[in-house]
């Protein structure tokens, strides 16, 4: 499976919104990791993940969300993920990464 990104930046918040669809592995987490640089080179803001349509994200995916986050974390920025599917939310509370990122829904 492949994985689609949709993004748009939303100014009454001031945070970049992303859509994620698919699945994050060892074969499509090159694409996000360049996504989210070009994303955070033009606005260092919050990112709020929609990962209602995230099938799966393995380790390499999680540790890209991960390096992102070190560098939001420099100017005070957060990443919240929402809408995430039992799964996927099942592996951020093993890793304990429930706890660094902010988990709506």
């Amino acid at each position: 499976m492949s994985l689609q990104i949709k993004k748009d930046f939303n100014n009454e918040d001031n945070q970049w919104l992303v859509g994620l669809e698919g699945e994050v592995d060892i074969y499509t987490a090159g694409e996000l990791k360049e996504f989210f640089m070009k994303i955070i080179e033009e606005k260092k803001e919050n990112i709020k993940i929609d990962a209602e349509k995230l099938e799966y994200i393995d380790s390499t995916g999680l540790g890209i969300l991960i390096g992102v986050l070190k560098r939001l974390k420099k100017e005070d920025k957060n990443i919240i993920i929402a809408n995430i599917k039992p799964n996927v939310k099942k592996l951020l509370n093993i890793t304990g990464l429930d706890k660094i990122f902010i988990i709506e829904g």
